[in-house]
């Protein structure tokens, strides 16, 4: 399998954060490439742009979003 270096990624997230596996997935996904020196961007869209809310309570058995996403911005590019 190839590896992901020198590689960019663009993942466009459009459900919100909460409800869905689906951001929790991709910005699991994210960071996993980032991990592997690919370049990684995330755009948010619609619903989504409530991952990068500050401060939100995450509900029981969730994972906290926010913090994924302030993963993803420090080494990657996120934009809403």
């Amino acid at each position: 399998m190839d590896e992901p270096e020198n590689k960019q990624y663009l993942m466009i997230i459009n459900d919100a954060p909460y409800g869905s596996e689906r951001p929790y997935n991709a910005l699991r996904l994210a960071l996993t490439l980032i991990k592997r020196s690919a370049k990684v961007r995330v755009f948010l869209i619609a619903d989504a742009v409530n991952c990068a809310i500050a401060g939100q309570k995450t509900p029981p058995g969730y994972y906290n979003i926010e913090r994924m996403v302030k993963s993803v911005a420090q080494r990657g590019e996120v934009a809403t």
